[in-house]
C-alpha cells in the first residue's frame, strides 16, 4: 500500500510541475506568494509546493481535482486515496514513540495523536537521527486504514524546552497562518469566534468600532476591557471575581502547599506566592494588559476595532489623515515616507488601507501615483495587486487576541514564568558578584 501510495503522490507532483496554463499560473503564483525567505533551504520550499497540492486554487478547484479530472486510469481505491488527500495538513509535531515501522506523534497545535508512516520524500538517514520528544516541521496525509504518512519535506527542530517551543509556535502561526488549526476545524471556528466576541466587548466598552484617543487614555481604556472580560470568563467558570484567591481554593478544599509547590515549579518565585496567598482581603489580580510604549506615549492613536481583522492601534493615522486632507498631499512633508511606511509595515493591514481608500479615494489615488512613479495607477483597478506586491494578505488572517487551546494557553505562561525565573535568577547573580568585589 505504501509503494502505491508514493507513486501516486509522485505522479501528482509531476502533474503540477509539468503544467501549463492555468495550472502553472497558479502554482508559480503560490509559490511567490508563501514560499520562504529562505530561498537556500530547499525543504521549506518543498514544503510549500505541497500545501499547493491540496490549497492552491485554480478556479474553484484544488490541483488535486484537476489530477484526478485528467487521469482515466485510475482505480477506485486511487481515487479514494487522492480525495483523502484534500486533509493534507502542515503541523508542528512531537516525537513520542518511535516504533519498528512509524512514528507515534503528537501535533502540538492541538494537541491530537497520530500514527505516521515513513515516506521517500524523507531519507532514512535523516529519519535515523530522529529522538523522542523531537519536534518536526512536516505535514501529513491520510491513509486508507486511519493511519497517516509524512508528505512532503520536513524539517527537525530538535528538543525544545518550552520558551522555544513557544517561539517556534508563533512562528508558524506568522508563517503558516493558514494553517493553524489544519486538523481541527472546531479549534479554528472557535478562535474566530472569540475574535468576534473582543470585537462586541471592544464596541460595549470604548462605544465604537473607530476610536482616536491619546496614547496613555487608550491604555486604559484596554486594561478596562481585558478586566471585564476576564470578569466575565471567571463568571461563566462559575467563579466569584470579588473573592480573594486564598478564599476561593478554602472553599475548593485544596491544599496550599499544592498550589505552592505548582506555582514554583512554573516558575513563579515562592515569596510571590506566599504573599498572594497570605492576602485574605484583596479581591483576584488579572494580568495588566498594557499597549507598546510607542503607542502608549503618542499623542493621538487611532484605534480600529473588526469582528475578523481584529484591533488595530495606529499612532500614524491621524497624520496620514492631514496629509490627504491637505490641499496638495504630494508636497506635504514626509509624505511619501509615510506612504512607504504604510505599504512596507506588516502592522499596516488592508483593513487600514480600506478605511483611507474609502474616504479619500481621490487624494490617495494622487499620493499613491506621486510616490511609487506610477502615473497611470487606478486607485480601484490596480488596489488589490498593489497591496499583494506588498505582501499584505486580503482576506483576515486569525488576530493576535484569538483564543487559544487550553494546553497552548498554559505552556505560553509556562515560557514566559521560565523566561521570567532565569531573568531573576541572572540578576541576582551578577549582584553577588559585584558585591563580593
Amino acid at each position: 500500500m505504501l509503494e502505491r501510495t508514493a507513486q501516486l503522490k509522485q505522479a501528482l507532483v509531476d502533474f503540477v510541475y509539468d503544467a501549463e496554463g492555468d495550472l502553472a499560473v497558479a502554482f508559480e503564483q503560490y509559490v511567490a506568494t508563501h514560499g520562504s525567505r529562505d530561498r537556500q533551504d530547499i525543504r521549506l520550499q518543498n514544503l510549500v509546493v505541497d500545501m499547493f497540492l491540496n490549497a492552491g486554487e485554480v478556479g474553484d478547484q484544488t490541483p488535486i481535482d484537476l489530477f484526478l479530472a485528467s487521469q482515466s486510469d485510475l482505480t477506485a481505491s486511487d481515487r479514494d486515496l487522492l480525495k483523502n488527500w484534500q486533509q493534507t495538513f502542515t503541523g508542528l509535531f512531537e516525537i513520542i514513540e518511535i516504533q519498528p515501522e512509524s512514528f507515534k506523534l503528537m501535533n502540538w497545535l492541538t494537541a491530537k495523536y497520530y500514527t505516521v508512516f515513513p515516506s521517500p520524500e524523507i531519507s532514512q538517514l535523516d529519519m535515523d537521527k530522529w529522538k523522542p520528544g523531537d519536534i518536526l516541521l512536516s505535514r501529513i496525509a491520510p491513509l486508507p486504514d486511519g493511519n497517516w504518512m509524512f508528505s512532503g519535506a520536513c524539517i527537525p527542530k530538535g528538543k525544545l524546552g518550552k520558551p522555544k517551543l513557544a517561539v517556534v509556535i508563533g512562528e508558524f502561526k506568522d508563517n503558516y497562518p493558514n494553517q493553524l488549526y489544519g486538523d481541527a476545524p472546531d479549534l479554528l471556528e472557535k478562535a474566530w469566534e472569540s475574535v468576534l466576541k473582543y470585537h462586541q466587548e471592544f464596541v460595549d466598552c470604548l462605544g465604537s468600532d473607530r476610536i482616536l484617543l491619546p496614547g496613555y487614555q487608550l491604555n486604559k481604556k484596554i486594561t478596562e476591557l481585558q478586566e471585564r472580560l476576564s470578569k466575565k470568563q471567571l463568571e461563566a467558570a462559575g467563579i466569584d471575581s470579588s473573592k480573594s484567591l486564598k478564599q476561593i481554593i478554602q472553599e475548593a478544599g485544596v491544599d496550599e502547599t499544592e498550589i505552592k509547590a505548582s506555582a514554583t515549579e512554573a516558575g513563579v518565585d515562592e515569596k510571590s506566592v506566599e504573599q498572594v496567598l497570605g492576602n485574605n482581603d484583596s479581591p483576584m489580580l488579572f494580568p495588566k494588559v498594557q499597549l507598546p510604549d510607542e503607542i502608549k506615549r503618542a499623542e493621538q492613536v487611532m484605534a480600529f476595532s473588526h469582528p475578523r481583522w481584529g484591533q488595530m492601534f495606529v499612532p500614524t493615522y491621524p497624520k496620514f489623515v492631514s496629509v490627504l486632507e491637505a490641499e496638495d498631499p504630494v508636497t506635504e512633508p514626509n509624505s511619501d515616507k509615510l506612504v512607504r511606511k504604510y505599504l512596507e509595515d506588516k502592522e499596516i493591514n488592508t483593513f487600514i488601507w480600506q478605511q483611507l481608500k474609502e474616504e479619500y479615494p481621490t487624494q490617495l489615488e494622487t499620493l499613491l501615483k506621486a510616490v511609487l512613479e506610477r502615473p497611470d495607477l487606478n486607485l480601484e483597478r490596480d488596489f488589490e495587486s498593489m497591496l499583494k506586491q506588498y505582501n499584505k494578505s486580503l482576506e483576515p488572517q486569525l488576530p493576535e487576541i484569538a483564543s487559544v487551546p487550553q494546553h497552548l494557553h498554559q505552556l505560553f505562561e509556562e515560557a514566559v514564568a521560565q523566561v521570567q525565573s532565569k531573568s531573576k535568577s541572572s540578576k541576582k547573580k551578577k549582584k553577588g558578584k559585584g558585591f563580593q568585589a
